[in-house]
């Protein structure tokens, strides 16, 4: 058996499913994209994900498999996790050292990890409201975090439609969660993590940050870090990270057994290891002079944009965008 193919002349024996994909070349190569969910990732991910390691099944964490003929696939998987911790700066020696989990098949479920290791069910969080820019699972009703959790939200400022972080203490100290939620998934300013860190110890929180938007801005030190105040970061790698679709999670030493266990058996079975070397290349990405350089132009362009609008008498929501 041999796998030495060209993809496209395999493609073509199936021509219904070729077309679809010809088709959707056409329409991301002829569109622009101003969703962060759809953002393009290099030639090399797309190699990876489409690669050998797709025949690999890999129950369990490297070095403890439940499965045999595992030993090459640990090394992708250590790689991803070490250069994710050396992207945020959270590795074993530094100042902040986290864990890191790269098992998630999506931010959804990296998030629904740390609640399932964390909390119990009728718990109460503390979200950011999905109508003001939060996320479903940030306690959304309709999803887990609302339907296992006692949910409850917080709102940006009617005047300003930012986020009031007195407001935020007030709501906190009302509700006495076991854990807040921050990040967001509309929200164009910049997120104070300090701040939220210290409401989360005054009302003795733990506090989850997903950056899943924002994560390559954080990455290339373009928006400040969560690392040294979040008792748990998670995110989605395919946004700004520029990876393949999926989820990762960073997490304090202390808590980084509960979050294995949650993951794996907890939530999933055995993890898609090409997707994991995917997120390995495009953590080494990640880690060149050329991505931040691209973040800077993300930034740019962004408020660019929001400019031109607002020089044509558009609203902006807030405002405009940092």
């Amino acid at each position: 058996m041999t796998y030495q193919f060209s993809v496209s002349d395999f493609l073509k024996s199936d021509e219904e499913i070729y077309s679809c994909f010809s088709e959707e070349l056409k329409r991301q190569e002829y569109g622009i994209e101003l969703i962060a969910s759809e953002n393009y990732v290099s030639q090399a991910v797309m190699a990876a994900q489409g690669s050998i390691l797709t025949n690999k099944y890999a129950e369990g964490y490297p070095g403890k498999r439940y499965y045999g003929g595992c030993q090459y696939v640990d090394k992708a998987e250590v790689l991803a996790q070490t250069r994710l911790q050396k992207i945020f700066g959270c590795e074993d020696n530094s100042s902040h050292p986290y864990a890191a989990n790269v098992q998630p098949h999506s931010g959804a479920q990296a998030n629904m990890a740390v609640f399932l290791a964390m909390l119990s069910p009728g718990d109460k969080i503390l979200g950011m409201d999905l109508s003001h820019g939060g996320h479903l699972t940030h306690g959304s009703p309709v999803n887990f975090s609302g339907k296992l959790f006692e949910a409850h939200h917080y709102t940006v400022d009617k005047s300003t439609e930012k986020l009031n972080y007195d407001s935020i203490l007030d709501k906190a100290k009302s509700v006495k969660p076991k854990l807040i939620v921050a990040g967001a998934s509309a929200y164009p300013r910049t997120i104070d993590f300090e701040k939220l860190a210290s409401i989360a110890k005054e009302v003795n929180a733990l506090l989850l940050v997903d950056m899943a938007h924002i994560a390559g801005l954080v990455a290339a030190g373009l928006h400040p870090s969560p690392i040294p105040h979040a008792d748990f970061v998670t995110s989605t790698t395919h946004k700004t990270l520029r990876g393949p679709r999926g989820g990762i999670i960073l997490s304090k030493p202390e808590y980084a057994k509960k979050i294995n266990s949650a993951v794996f058996p907890g939530m999933q079975g055995g993890p898609l290891m090409h997707v994991i070397a995917a997120k390995a290349v495009a953590f080494g990405e990640a880690l060149r002079p050329e991505f931040k350089s691209y973040q800077k132009q993300v930034l740019l362009n962004a408020q660019q944009l929001a400019q031109t609008l607002i020089s044509k008498d558009i609203r902006i929501v807030s405002g405009g965008t940092e």
